[in-house]
């Protein structure tokens, strides 16, 4: 009798579509949290002035949506004049706390992926972005007042979108492949194909990979630079934190907020290094060879922008991309392969010749994967607070890729061309390895001289 009673309330697995919904809705209520609470700490001390805990609540709901990438569509009173409205949309996605989610799904999606069989990831995908789903909707229903109204379409699919993403990316983390993920062997098609479509798309993927290098590198190069302007003005942005008086908790907010947009402003720094500069707003433009700025808001992170930087000072920061694809050429001389230069090899017989035809034809693809691979995190970088002059924030995508692509490429090509030069002299064999290669190659000189050829012409034994 025990033994059927505890067999029968032993607890049955869930199916998969619901512990997605569970996970996916635990990624939401904890995101939520952290937006919601120190606007509840910031309430309680005061701030806000005399608003009760329904309108925290609905700006919470739109702060949740808005880290999501949601645009929100405002009408504002002008002043003392009510009749006077400003209508805008403020649409901003800052990176860095859009990582709040995307961290929370990507957990989510590692205990899914070990929850899950072989091919029935999907369940668990397919549950989460539903329920994902649902709480977009009946937040963007819910949270909008007279001054922001919310497109329910936009802020149902967004938020999906982003925590799809996460999901997929835990889930691909934790399966190792994408064949142990969703049952597709990507390897064995490949095997199938012929040897030249293997060699060129051998080719293509080392091209691209090389510019993710570029991309990557460029970037990183253009944070350092960024950190360094920050330390330079530590001074200036300590004044307009003063000047502000928020408080304990209001300056929180604020140093948050601002650690939330530095990977933007990172991206805006790349866009500065390139040459296409950026944008403060209406009528203003950050670049190398020319800064006009008008009035900004009390951002103390603003106050380290590149203003009156002379030209003559400004043009040796446009070697720092050209020093990314430097890196991005030496990467594709050890891992990637260049079978177009293989193949130019044979049809040319000057070496001189082909060498310096693959590796132009090198530059160019790297710059063209570079600028692909760019467009996309520059427009992301991009936004608008809605009303007054800061309606158009951030770079000009297409043309910061398509400088970035450009100096990047040059410097592939002066990676890929320098850097067989600098592996051959900066290579270092470890201790024993060359005590090793001489007994090999003194036992393959004995076995050669004790081979003789039998009597039917062929090899003898060793």
């Amino acid at each position: 009798m025990n033994a059927r009673t505890s067999r029968a309330l032993k607890p049955l697995p869930l199916p998969l579509w619901i512990q997605g919904a569970i996970e996916a809705l635990i990624a939401a209520v904890i995101s939520a949290m952290l937006v919601l609470i120190p606007l509840v700490v910031i309430w309680s001390g005061g701030g806000f002035a005399a608003t009760g805990i329904e309108f925290i609540a609905r700006l919470g709901g739109q702060a949740w949506l808005a880290i999501h990438g949601v645009p929100l569509h405002l009408s504002l009173e002008s002043g003392t004049n009510s009749d006077a409205v400003l209508t805008g949309t403020f649409w901003f996605l800052p990176w860095g706390l859009v990582l709040l989610p995307f961290f929370l799904g990507w957990r989510a999606g590692r205990r899914l992926a070990r929850a899950s069989y072989r091919d029935q990831i999907w369940q668990a995908l397919a549950g989460g972005a539903v329920a994902y789903a649902a709480v977009g909707l009946a937040t963007s229903l819910l949270v909008p007042n007279a001054a922001v109204a919310i497109n329910p379409a936009w802020g149902t699919l967004i938020p999906t979108a982003v925590m799809v993403l996460a999901l997929l990316a835990g889930a691909r983390r934790e399966a190792g492949s994408w064949a142990r993920l969703i049952g597709v062997d990507l390897a064995d098609r490949i095997e199938r194909l012929s040897q030249h479509s293997r060699w060129a798309g051998s080719y293509v993927w080392s091209v691209v990979r090389a510019g993710a290098v570029g991309l990557v590198a460029s970037f990183g190069l253009a944070a350092a630079l960024m950190a360094v302007q920050i330390g330079l003005h530590w001074a200036d942005i300590a004044q307009v934190y003063q000047e502000l008086n928020a408080g304990i908790w209001g300056g929180a907010v604020v140093t948050v907020a601002q650690l939330g947009i530095m990977p933007n402003l990172a991206m805006w720094t790349l866009a500065w290094t390139t040459g296409a500069g950026f944008s403060l707003g209406t009528g203003s433009v950050v670049a190398p060879l020319q800064t006009l700025v008008g009035p900004q808001p009390a951002v103390p992170v603003l106050t380290a922008l590149p203003v009156g930087l002379e030209p003559a000072w400004s043009w040796p920061f446009l070697l720092l991309p050209v020093a990314g694809g430097f890196l991005a050429g030496w990467w594709l001389l050890r891992e990637g392969e260049n079978h177009f230069d293989e193949w130019l090899s044979l049809k040319i017989s000057r070496r001189w010749a082909s060498l310096s035809l693959s590796t132009l034809a090198l530059g160019v693809f790297v710059a063209l994967a570079t600028a692909a691979l760019a467009i996309l995190p520059f427009w992301l970088s991009t936004g608008s607070l809605g009303v007054g002059r800061l309606t158009g924030l951030g770079p000009t995508a297409w043309l910061a890729a398509v400088m970035l692509g450009g100096l990047v490429g040059l410097g592939a090509m002066f990676g890929y061309l320098v850097s067989p030069a600098w592996e051959k002299y900066q290579y270092v064999v470890p201790e024993g390895w060359a005590d090793e290669a001489d007994e090999d190659d003194e036992e393959n000189e004995d076995g050669e001289a004790g081979e003789e050829p039998d009597a039917g012409g062929g090899s003898g034994r060793r």
